[in-house]
């Protein structure tokens, strides 16, 4: 699976070595799957399997603890990470509340062990929980290892507005009763942050922005880019997971439009990023419009790329487009593309506009349909000296104000800030 906050974590905390923090990075529910993951031989707590069984099976919490870990084993667990992509927010409101309930609810063993793990290593400074569908553990971590907390915000709005009723007002009410039991709250874009405070009852000083950051390893080696010329092939992309949610729908009609239109004859388009077996027949819609269009041969597909192949992919593309449909905080597929010096064309909402207004590396348009933004596309790709300027302006900003390492000042700065 591809995960945002899984990137984002493993490049915060290899940043937050380098520069002198002793830090550990705890996975929960699954392994992880990153090309560079720094867990090294940390276990993995709150096993996806023993979470799922402790919710729908009572006598499973009572079970002695070498039966129970047996259930953590990493083959197993690897197993079920191939059902994982199949989760949906409507099949786990009981769960999700559960969750955020804490040492009250049902994963509490998984809670306990986790602590007592934890104080068995030297006592951390600060803990920081992945996302919000973590406050739960705050309140058990402060009491035992004597220390603060701090939560990121992250898409988690979606996730929670999905949850049907009478689970998805619990779950808000429960997040904002635990939202006082950290110490600090991190969001990714001031968008984020204006819209998560009042819903989780905090005032606005609580939240701080700092935005997200990428390893800039590799991009650095990306040959320079030239603006091409004009009647030379152009290449459309669109790096997301492969779902209705991230807009690829939008994107490939867009592309028709403009193909059938015919002002840009020789446009291609490059589709990436994380598909799993639940978005497969959603991608065969797609690939199927493709080929009625006749343009099939003008579209290609690369699901599940390595990390070398990702960049490889952003720096193939002259222009690139990601037009979710979903509240998202971020989207780190911004800061990629423009490190790489592919500008992006991106709906006027959501976190984009505060991104895309302080890199400069693209640009807007109004109403989130395939029209607009084919309309919005036809001009720029029409000039490919701006598609350029763009990019370098953007790439430029990636390097100067979203590295891993700016993050990891950022993240430590806050932790510092907030010492008793």
């Amino acid at each position: 699976m591809y995960c945002g906050n899984c990137f984002r974590d493993n490049a915060l905390v290899a940043a937050l070595r380098r520069q002198g923090h002793d830090t550990l990075m705890v996975p929960l529910y699954l392994p992880l799957t990153l090309d560079e993951a720094v867990t090294a031989n940390t276990p993995t707590f709150f096993g996806g399997i023993n979470v799922y069984l402790d919710q729908i099976l009572p006598f499973h919490r009572r079970l002695p603890h070498w039966f129970r870990h047996w259930f953590d084993a990493p083959a197993l667990l690897k197993l079920a990470s191939g059902r994982a992509a199949k989760t949906r927010a409507e099949d786990v409101g009981a769960l999700t509340l559960s969750m955020l309930r804490g040492e009250d609810g049902n994963q509490a063993r998984e809670l306990d062990e986790l602590v007592d793990w934890l104080a068995e290593q030297a006592r951390p400074e600060a803990v920081f929980l992945s996302n919000a569908l973590l406050v739960g553990l705050a309140r058990r971590l402060k009491k035992r290892l004597n220390t603060r907390v701090f939560a990121f915000l992250q898409s988690e709005e979606t996730f929670l507005d999905s949850i049907p009723e009478p689970y998805g007002s619990q779950c808000w009410a429960q997040l904002a009763e635990r939202a006082s039991d950290v110490d600090g709250w991190i969001s990714p874009t001031r968008y984020f942050a204006d819209r998560m405070a009042p819903r989780l009852r905090l005032p606005p000083d609580r939240v701080c922005v700092v935005p997200n950051g990428i390893s800039l390893a590799g991009y650095d080696q990306l040959p320079p880019r030239t603006a091409k010329r004009p009647g030379e092939p152009l290449t459309l992309g669109f790096f997301a997971r492969m779902c209705p949610e991230k807009g690829l729908a939008q994107v490939v009609d867009a592309f028709i439009e403009l193909r059938r239109h015919g002002r840009v004859p020789q446009l291609r388009l490059k589709i990436g990023g994380g598909c799993n077996s639940v978005d497969e027949p959603f991608v065969r819609q797609q690939r199927a419009k493709l080929a009625r269009a006749g343009l099939a041969a003008d579209a290609s597909f690369h699901p599940n790329v390595s990390r070398t192949d990702k960049l490889a992919f952003y720096a193939a593309c002259d222009v690139l487009s990601v037009p979710a449909q979903i509240s998202e905080a971020f989207g780190l597929y911004v800061i990629e593309s423009l490190a790489a010096g592919t500008p992006l064309v991106q709906p006027d909402r959501v976190g984009f506009p505060e991104l895309l207004h302080a890199t400069g590396g693209g640009v807007l348009y109004g109403a989130n349909t395939a029209p607009a933004l084919a309309r919005e596309l036809e001009p720029l790709l029409l000039n490919p000296a701006r598609l350029r300027e763009l990019g370098d302006l953007g790439r430029a900003a990636v390097f100067a104000h979203y590295s891993d390492d700016v993050m990891a000042r950022h993240v430590a700065q806050v932790a510092a800030a907030h010492r008793p």
